[in-house]
């Protein structure tokens, strides 16, 4: 019957969305924050500085909305 593909399309979307979600976890764990964010280059810190700039946070940006209008 048709309900017989559920249990295995379940295990198809969890083993799909598991690395997705771990992402966060081990991001947490390993830097102490959720987001990995690089600053290595001076390209790298100059977009962090515009993330705080615009949105006040580095790690929850906005869109074009943020930018005020000249």
């Amino acid at each position: 019957m048709w309900f017989e593909c559920l249990p295995s399309g379940a295990i198809i979307l969890v083993a799909m969305a598991f690395p997705h979600f771990s992402a966060y976890v081990i991001n947490k764990v390993a830097i102490g924050n959720m987001f990995r964010r690089d600053v290595t280059t001076s390209e790298q810190k100059l977009q962090y500085m515009r993330d705080i700039r615009l949105s006040g946070h580095a790690y929850k940006p906005k869109g074009l909305e943020s930018i005020p209008d000249a």
